[in-house]
């Protein structure tokens, strides 16, 4: 279909998803208002699906038409989906593994890409699954208002048990749900969601709790890029780029961390002016990602570089400063996708007690092993 389709539906796009908002733990079972329903937090694609006869519409969380990219969902809505319906879910992607299957957020990544015969091809062979966690409308009626434990009881009517299109595991059990919270991170799921069991479903509100992993590291300082505000009279730090060391001893780009307040960006380019390397001079050609433009590193098979160009970033100033790698730093983090940090980290202190060689991916903390097969079984990529 077109984004351009009709669809005769009692919910209409666009529908902008319920939100969560975080909290440390997960939370106790109340009674009433107060009691929820858990399941786990699915690290996809958020997708708002419509279906009205042939005709299927997939947005994402900003409520942009996205089938295009996932034509093998629309066609797995066809086969598992009712007729009418419009339900909340997430597009996953799952990748087999030494311990098990687990989510891979990069390889749906490469979904978002302008040729329809890369998307087709990229579907076929890492085809994508949909797991389901609400109903919002269902033949003619709009059931959105109705409290969510009637919606649940509307999604398990469905039986949506795979191969590609799932209902999500939940439990009444917050015991269960914090056990949840510690295995299932080795299947790549993202932490646990509270639902009210009352609440009805409340567009673009953060209605529901989140519990996310969160922990820290201590990696090299190894340059920055410039705030999108900077200026020649008035410089400031946008984002502090990091690295650790691999078994080989080369220092990898790992990621950024941001979100400083104007005072400290500014503070920040006089605190590391010392470090800068200059154009041109012996210590840059020295620096460990000296290389990051060319184009003959990334066909020896070396890790990605800050500035490396991707589908995210086309026509972007992706220059850096680059620093001598001789500070690091502490940052919060929620968990890897591969070698990096899977979101931006969280600056929490300078170590000037630690030595940047001492600063390995070993430090990390690995997640045991979980088979995400036991939650979707049969899905594309468990097997």
């Amino acid at each position: 279909m077109t984004e351009e389709t009709v669809l005769d539906l009692p919910v209409h796009p666009p529908v902008l998803p319920m939100l969560a908002r975080s909290v440390a733990t997960v939370p106790d079972q109340g009674e009433g208002p107060a009691s929820y329903v858990y399941e786990p937090k699915w690290d996809g694609f958020r997708a708002i699906v419509y279906r009205d006869g042939d005709a299927v519409r997939i947005d994402s969380r900003n409520a942009k038409p996205m089938q295009r990219y996932f034509p093998d969902v629309a066609e797995a809505v066809l086969e598992a989906l009712p007729e009418r319906c419009v339900v909340d879910g997430e597009i996953v992607i799952a990748h087999p593994g030494a311990g098990g299957a687990r989510l891979d957020f990069e390889l749906l990544s490469l979904r978002i890409h302008p040729a329809a015969s890369r998307v087709r091809l990229l579907a076929e062979q890492t085809p994508a699954a949909l797991v389901v966690f609400d109903v919002l409308a269902l033949s003619d009626d709009d059931v959105s208002a109705r409290p969510l434990r009637e919606r649940l009881e509307l999604l398990d009517g469905l039986g949506l048990t795979g191969p590609r299109v799932f209902a999500t595991p939940r439990t009444l059990s917050a015991e269960t749900a914090r056990e949840w919270f510690s295995s299932f991170e080795g299947a790549g799921l993202d932490g646990i969601v509270a639902k009210p069991l009352d609440g009805p479903y409340e567009a673009n509100k953060r209605s529901m709790l989140k519990v996310k992993h969160a922990r820290t590291a201590d990696v090299v300082l190894a340059g920055y890029r410039l705030h999108k505000t900077s200026t020649a009279a008035k410089p400031l730090v946008g984002s502090l780029l990091l690295g650790l060391y691999d078994g080989a001893g080369q220092l990898q780009f790992v990621g950024v961390a941001a979100s400083f307040p104007a005072a400290r960006r500014a503070a920040l380019i006089e605190e590391l002016a010392p470090l800068v390397v200059e154009p041109g001079t012996p210590a840059a050609a020295e620096h460990p990602w000296a290389d990051w433009q060319d184009p003959a590193a990334a066909a020896e098979g070396k890790e990605r570089r800050p500035g490396a160009v991707s589908r995210w970033s086309a026509g972007k100033d992706l220059s850096f400063t680059p620093l001598r790698p001789e500070r690091v730093l502490e940052v919060g983090y929620d968990h890897m996708e591969g070698t990096r940090f899977r979101h931006t980290a969280q600056l929490k202190r300078w170590r000037p007690d630690r030595d940047p060689a001492s600063c390995t991916y070993e430090q990390l903390e690995e997640p045991v092993s979980y088979d995400l097969g036991s939650l979707l079984p049969g899905a594309p990529g468990t097997a």
